[in-house]
C-alpha cells in the first residue's frame, strides 16, 4: 500500500466513524406553534356592551377587586379574553400580568374551565356552556405596596387607576369597536377626576357613560382624599390630589402660568384636538412617579412641595408641558406603526424621534413660552443634553433611530455602561434635531418662518377632531419642504439614521449660542443634583456619585473608567480625607491648579484599593452661552419667546402738584 492510498483509507474510516456517530444523535423536529388568538378585525364585538365594575376602596391592602360581565352571542363556544400587553405611551409590552390574581370565570353561577394560551400568555381561552348569555370574570389586581414590586398606584391618600392594568377585552376586534360601561367604588369622601364622560355618583360608587374600550384605556382616573381643581380656559382643567391638604395651596400666579401653557399650545399648534382636557396631577412622594400622555388627559406626578416650595422645583416643571403637547404629538398625530388596532399587535418604534423627540422639543419650548420654566433653566437643560452627547461613546455605533427600540428590549432597566449602550436618546437628541430644524427654517427664510409654521401645517387640520391621524416620515419631509425647501430627507438620514455622528450642537450654534464648560453646574443641573442628592462629575473625572460616595455611573473612556472604578463601588476617602461632595470637588480643583494628584480610596465588595486618577482638567459642567455679544435676540431666543400678547405696563400716573 502506498502512502497516498493509506491516507485515503484513513480519511474514509474517519468519515464512516463520524457518520456512525452522527446517526446516534437525536435530531428532533420543532413542534409547530399553535396560533389560537384571532387577529383584530374592524368589526364590532357581537355580544354587546361589556360591564366593568372595580372596587378600589381597599386602600389598606392596595387591592383592586374587578368584576367584568361579557355578553356572548348565541352559539358562542369559546371566548378569548386578553389583558392589554402593548400599552400606549409605553411603546413596549408592559402589561402587568403578574399582578392579576385569583382569576375565575362563571356563567349562570357555574364555574367555567379556562386555559391560558401557551404561546400568547396574555390570552385566556374560556369554554362557554350552551345557552350561556354572559360570562362573568372576577379577579384581583394587586397594586405594588413597595417600589421593589413595581410602581405604587394606591396609597391611603390617593390612587391612580389605569383601566388597562385591571380589565380584559375580547380578542378579534379593533378596541374602538368594543363597547364598555365602567364603574368604580372609591373610599368614602374621595374625589375623582378623569376624561370619561357622563359621570354619575351614588355614595362612593361612580359610573360613567358607555364608551369604547379604546377611549376607556385612554382615560385613567386620579382620585384622592385631598383634591382641588382649577379652570385653565379652553375647556382645560388642572385636577390635583396631594398627600396633605396644605400642599394644594397654589398661588394665583402659579395657576396663571398653567393658563399661559394652554394659550401658548393653541398658538403653536393652531387647533385643539380634544373637546375637553384634564390634567391629572398628584403631589406625592408616596405614590409612584409617572408622566404619561393621553388624548384628553395626562397622568403626572410632582413633588409634594411643588406649589409650597415653588422656586425649588422649577427644574421639574417641564413635565406638564411635555405631556400636554402629546395630545397633538403622539395621540392625534401618531406614527403609522405606533398606531395599533388593539393592545396585542406589536408596536414598531422606529419613529419615536418624531413622537417623543418632537414632543420633548415642544414641551421645552412651551415651558419657556408659558413661564413655567425660565429661559436660563431651559438653556441649562439643553446644555445638559448637548454636553452629555459630546462625551457619549455609544454614538460611534448606535443611531438615534435604533435607540427607539430600547423600550422593547431594555424595558428601562439600569445598564452597566449606559454611555456606551445608549438608551432612549430619541427623546433629547430628537429634541436637539428639531431645534436644528427650526433654526434651518429661520435661516433659509430670512427669519420669516419657523418651526411654528411647520406645527400649524402638521397639527392644525380638522379642528376638534380627537381621533388619530397617522403619518409616515415622508409627510414630515413634504411639509418641511413647503415651509423651507431643503434636503430634509438627507438631513433626517444623517442626523437620525446614521451612527457615528458628532454631538448634535448644530441647532444650538445656528441659534446663536455655543456649548461651554464651567466649574459650577448650570441652574438646571444644580437643582436636579440637589433634589436627587447626587453629584454629577461625569464631565470631569467620569463619575456620578450619591451622597455617601457610591458610584451610580461611570462614563465609558473617562479617567475613572480607565482607572478601573466601576458602578457599584464606593469612594471611601479622597486624598486621605473621608468622602464628601466638598472634599472630592476640592481635590479635583486642586489637581487642576498644580496641586496633589487625585487619589481615591475605593471599596468594591470587601476589597479596598487606593487608586490615583490621571486628571487635571478641573470641575466641568456644560452651559449654553451667547456666541457673540449683543442684546438683539438670537434665533434660539426667538424660539423661546412667548407668542401670546403680553400685557402692557400701566402708564405712570402724573405726580400731584
Amino acid at each position: 500500500m502506498n502512502r497516498k492510498t493509506g491516507i485515503a483509507l484513513a480519511l474514509a474510516a474517519l468519515a464512516l466513524t463520524a457518520a456512525a456517530t452522527a446517526s446516534n444523535l437525536s435530531a428532533p423536529s420543532a413542534v409547530p406553534l399553535s396560533r389560537q388568538v384571532p387577529d383584530a378585525a374592524d368589526k364590532p364585538y357581537p355580544g354587546g356592551t361589556v360591564l366593568l365594575d372595580i372596587d378600589a376602596s381597599d386602600i389598606t391592602r392596595g387591592a383592586y377587586r374587578v368584576t367584568q360581565t361579557f355578553p356572548v352571542a348565541p352559539g358562542t363556544q369559546r371566548l378569548t379574553l386578553l389583558l392589554p400587553q402593548w400599552l400606549p405611551g409605553k411603546h413596549a409590552p408592559r402589561g402587568p400580568m403578574a399582578e392579576l390574581v385569583d382569576i375565575q370565570f362563571t356563567a349562570g353561577g357555574q364555574k367555567l374551565t379556562w386555559k391560558r394560551d401557551p404561546v400568547e400568555v396574555y390570552a385566556f381561552h374560556i369554554d362557554v356552556p350552551a345557552g350561556a348569555s354572559t360570562v362573568v370574570a372576577r379577579f384581583i389586581h394587586t397594586s405594588p405596596l413597595q417600589t421593589s414590586e413595581g410602581r405604587i398606584t394606591m396609597t391611603q391618600e390617593m390612587l391612580n387607576l389605569q383601566w388597562e392594568q385591571m380589565s380584559l377585552y375580547p380578542a378579534g376586534h379593533y378596541v374602538r369597536r368594543i363597547r364598555i360601561k365602567p364603574s368604580v367604588t372609591l373610599p368614602q369622601g374621595w374625589t375623582a377626576a378623569t376624561a370619561l364622560d357622563g359621570a354619575q355618583q351614588q355614595g362612593g360608587r361612580l359610573s360613567w357613560a358607555e364608551t369604547s374600550y379604546e377611549v376607556l384605556v385612554d382615560s385613567p382616573i386620579f382620585a384622592g382624599k385631598h383634591f382641588r381643581k382649577w379652570d385653565l380656559g379652553q375647556n382645560v382643567t388642572l385636577n390635583v390630589v396631594a398627600d396633605a391638604p396644605e400642599q394644594l395651596a397654589a398661588k394665583s400666579e402659579h395657576i396663571e402660568l398653567h393658563r399661559n401653557l394652554v394659550v401658548e399650545s393653541r398658538l403653536a399648534f393652531g387647533a385643539n384636538h380634544f373637546d375637553r382636557y384634564e390634567f391629572l396631577l398628584a403631589l406625592t412622594d408616596r405614590m409612584g412617579s409617572i408622566g404619561l400622555e393621553h388624548h384628553r388627559s395626562s397622568e403626572n406626578q410632582l413633588e409634594p412641595g411643588t406649589f409650597t416650595e415653588w422656586d425649588k422645583y422649577e427644574f421639574d416643571r417641564n413635565l406638564l408641558p411635555h405631556e400636554y403637547a402629546h395630545s397633538w404629538i403622539g395621540k392625534y398625530r401618531r406614527p403609522a406603526r405606533l398606531w395599533t388596532p388593539d393592545y396585542r399587535q406589536p408596536m414598531q418604534d422606529d419613529l419615536l424621534w418624531t413622537y417623543e423627540g418632537q414632543d420633548q422639543f415642544w414641551g421645552t419650548v412651551l415651558a419657556a413660552r408659558s413661564g413655567l420654566q425660565s429661559k436660563d433653566m431651559v438653556l441649562g437643560m439643553m446644555a445638559n443634553w448637548a454636553g452629555g452627547f459630546s462625551v457619549q461613546a455609544g454614538r460611534r455605533w448606535r443611531s438615534v433611530e435604533d435607540t427607539g427600540h430600547d423600550p422593547i428590549f431594555a424595558a428601562r432597566k439600569p445598564k452597566p455602561w449606559s454611555s456606551l449602550a445608549r438608551s432612549e436618546d430619541y427623546y433629547t437628541e430628537g429634541a436637539l434635531v428639531w431645534l436644528e430644524i427650526d433654526q434651518i427654517i429661520r435661516q433659509r427664510t430670512g427669519g420669516k418662518r419657523s418651526i411654528d409654521d411647520f406645527a400649524h401645517a402638521f397639527f392644525s387640520m380638522n379642528p376638534g377632531d380627537y381621533g388619530q391621524l397617522p403619518y409616515e416620515v415622508d409627510e414630515i419631509v413634504t411639509k418641511l419642504n413647503r415651509i423651507a425647501p431643503y434636503d430634509w430627507a438627507g438631513f433626517i438620514q444623517q442626523r437620525i439614521n446614521t451612527p457615528g455622528q458628532p454631538a448634535p450642537l448644530q441647532g444650538i450654534e445656528l441659534g446663536g449660542y455655543r456649548l461651554v464648560w464651567k466649574a459650577e453646574p448650570n441652574p438646571f443641573e444644580k437643582a436636579r443634583m440637589a433634589d436627587a442628592k447626587q453629584l454629577t462629575l461625569g464631565f470631569s473625572i467620569g463619575l456620578t456619585l450619591d451622597k455617601e460616595g457610591k458610584v451610580l455611573a461611570t462614563l465609558w473612556d473617562s479617567p475613572a473608567f480607565n482607572a478601573g472604578i466601576v458602578p457599584g463601588s464606593k469612594i471611601v476617602a479622597v486624598g486621605g480625607l473621608a468622602y464628601s461632595d466638598d472634599v472630592i470637588r476640592a481635590a479635583i480643583t486642586a489637581a487642576a491648579k498644580g496641586g496633589p494628584a487625585i487619589e481615591l480610596l475605593v471599596q468594591r465588595g470587601n476589597r479596598y484599593q487606593t487608586i490615583p486618577l490621571n486628571y487635571t482638567g478641573g470641575l466641568r459642567w456644560p452651559w449654553l452661552e451667547r456666541a457673540a455679544p449683543g442684546t438683539a435676540p438670537t434665533g434660539l431666543d426667538l424660539l423661546l419667546m412667548p407668542r401670546r400678547p403680553m400685557p402692557r405696563a400701566a402708564p405712570d400716573k402724573p405726580k400731584a402738584r
